[in-house]
């Protein structure tokens, strides 16, 4: 398997507006470097301790991208260098990255998470969740996080039908929260999609797609 091979056959069936995120969890240094030599610059992980360790390892041009779920008492250990947090889902959370922010004299970029799946298991808000977190005075508040756009993840399932579906009711998300004046949230990035279904998402409007186990190989 080459990760080369793989990555490039990907990004040639990539439109121009789509970023692709490389899903490198659990893959060690050799394989991101890999991927690195091969012009990729932007890598997801879900464990901030393992992303740190490899931030430190690595190139200082690459974009670490936060992509699990995030407790906010860890929040602090990638403050310095993380470049987008997907998956924030509670005002909660907001309030640490922008306090952690503020220490680092930065502005960290976050997506909100929305819920679109029909599991349980999935994290993320919804459409009022969402309304009652953006017209609250708290989250104008915050000076040091933007909003640059949301992220979802359909249910697992073979049904195309049901994925479409959920993928267009968070464009329609996307479209109609982007009309909002409010400072800190501005929207240029619609994640969705990864490995199995990210050539439906990208029908469906997305603008950034998380792919790992096509690029690496599985687990």
């Amino acid at each position: 398997m080459s990760i080369t091979k793989n990555l490039t056959e990907i990004k040639s069936q990539l439109p121009a507006h789509v970023t692709l995120v490389a899903v490198s969890k659990t893959k060690p240094v050799a394989d991101l470097m890999e991927a690195y030599i091969t012009g990729q610059r932007i890598f997801g992980e879900n464990k901030i301790q393992e992303m740190t360790e490899k931030w430190e390892q690595m190139p200082k041009d690459i974009e670490w991208h936060m992509i699990g779920h995030v407790q906010t008492n860890k929040v602090k250990f990638m403050a310095e260098y993380v470049s987008l947090i997907h998956g924030v889902d509670s005002l909660k959370l907001l309030r640490e990255i922008n306090k952690q922010a503020k220490k680092n004299n930065r502005v960290i970029d976050c997506l909100l998470q929305i819920h679109i799946a029909e599991e349980e298991t999935k994290f993320g808000l919804d459409e009022e969740e969402l309304n009652h977190i953006l017209t609250s005075d708290d989250f104008k508040s915050l000076e040091n996080i933007k909003i640059v756009g949301l992220m979802g993840m359909a249910t697992f399932t073979e049904n195309q039908n049901q994925i479409e579906k959920e993928f267009n009711h968070l464009k329609s998300i996307f479209d109609k929260t982007n009309k909002l004046s409010v400072i800190n949230y501005q929207l240029s990035i619609l994640s969705m999609g990864m490995s199995g279904d990210y050539q439906l998402a990208i029908s469906c409007g997305s603008t950034m797609v998380r792919i790992g186990s096509s690029i690496f190989g599985g687990r």
